[in-house]
């Protein structure tokens, strides 16, 4: 069974630095691209930043570019978000995903939550 286990989120202040990691079991991680999403209280599910299975061609929201960094591991099956420059727009309960763009399956974890404030 799929299980995707988010963590490394917490309270930074603006400016600050946290790095998520998305621990992955169930399926064979590196044949499949993985992404971030977020969602805040009141907002839909954000697509933050995507990676392909061996690690090529990352792309980020334009809200994060420059500041957020995706990179993976295969050998340890984890995917890692690298923020910097947090905003407090950046407070939101992050969520990886199998796929690059969009989900291609169903599951979801619990997310780690991330809030920004001084």
């Amino acid at each position: 069974q799929v299980q995707l286990v988010e963590s490394g989120g917490g309270l930074a202040q603006p400016g600050g630095s946290l790095r998520l990691s998305c621990a992955a079991s169930g399926f064979t991680f590196s044949s499949y691209a993985m992404s971030w999403f977020r969602q805040a209280p009141g907002n839909g599910l954000e697509w933050v930043s995507g990676i392909y299975s061996d690690g090529g061609d990352p792309s980020y929201a334009d809200s994060v570019k420059g500041r957020f960094t995706i990179s993976r591991d295969n050998a340890k099956n984890t995917l890692y978000l690298q923020m910097n420059s947090l905003k407090p727009e950046d407070t939101a309960l992050y969520y990886c995903a199998k796929g690059y763009l969009t989900p291609i399956d169903d599951y979801w974890g619990q997310g780690t939550q991330v809030t920004v404030s001084s």
